[in-house]
């Protein structure tokens, strides 16, 4: 009976040391994420972020000449949904270690790595490197805590900043979002159901402003009006054709979209002004 009433006060205590033992406390570097779409590309990066703490960073804590995981904990992990440009270098999709090599006030190289199970440095082999890409570091305003970030975002391009103590660095990211949305209008239509003249629509839309798809933009909006001839469609190809100057098909069809607004005043509403305007500046034109 002794033996047994021991035994539970073992099992009693030893729950109570492994109930304290999960407590969750905060990390001196919490886990942070940022994540920018750049065109159609996502890019994400995962990181532990650490804190200056009255010490000197870079040349000290970071020293020059070795290699730093550009956070805490585990290797900092950075995520391309497609193939991309960084500093105009080629990078493919994939998931990938970052690093930091900074080697002087002045130069500073970024090290892509694909073994991503990495705790810090332990474990790093430089075989698995996939990318070398030069930076130059820029005294920054102070930053307690080290932060990645995104800025000077466009329509397919996009600069990943790093800044910590009173340091920045910057990598331009590039992404072919041309490529990709072709790839992904191409699919589109593949897929598209017999009676869906949107998708075509849209498609043609897209090209207004690239003339070197312009017969093709043409083709599909005529395939979309083909469908159901409707204002949308038709003042898609009014524009195409003002865009190549060729005013009396712009301002015929616009007058032909006006009249078609009028069966669906609900969805023509929204874009009645400028059609209208489109069209009295255009028929001065032809």
């Amino acid at each position: 009976m002794k033996k047994r009433l021991s035994l539970l006060l073992l099992f009693f205590f030893f729950g109570l040391y492994a109930a304290s033992a999960q407590v969750v406390l905060p990390q001196a570097s919490p886990a942070a994420m940022v994540k920018q779409t750049i065109g159609l590309t996502d890019v994400t990066v995962n990181y532990h972020a650490p804190s200056v703490k009255e010490r000197k960073i870079f040349g000290d804590l970071v020293p020059y000449g070795s290699l730093w995981r550009a956070g805490a904990n585990e290797a900092t992990l950075i995520t391309f949904t497609d193939e991309l440009f960084l500093n105009h270098e080629r990078v493919p999709a994939g998931t990938y270690s970052f690093f930091i090599f900074p080697q002087s006030d002045s130069l500073w190289q970024v090290v892509l790595n694909k073994d991503t199970g990495l705790w810090g440095l332990e474990g790093y082999n430089e075989l698995d490197d996939v990318a070398y890409l030069e930076v130059e570091p820029v005294k920054n305003e102070f930053n307690e805590t080290m932060q990645f970030s995104f800025s000077d975002i466009s329509a397919n391009k996009g600069k990943l900043n790093l800044v910590w103590e009173n340091m920045k660095v910057s990598l331009d990211i590039e992404t072919e979002v041309e490529k990709k949305a072709l790839a992904n209008i191409n699919d589109a239509l593949a897929k598209a159901a017999p009676d869906d003249w949107y998708v075509w629509a849209q498609s043609a839309e897209y090209m207004l402003s690239r003339k070197e798809h312009h017969q093709k933009a043409l083709e599909w909006i005529n395939k979309s009006i083909s469908i159901k001839d409707n204002f949308f469609n038709n003042w898609i190809k009014a524009k195409l054709y003002a865009t190549n100057n060729e005013y009396q098909m712009a301002s015929n069809l616009t007058a032909k979209a006006i009249k078609l607004g009028s069966s669906e005043p609900e969805s023509y509403k929204e874009y009645a002004s400028q059609i209208e305007t489109a069209y009295n500046d255009w028929k001065k034109r032809r």
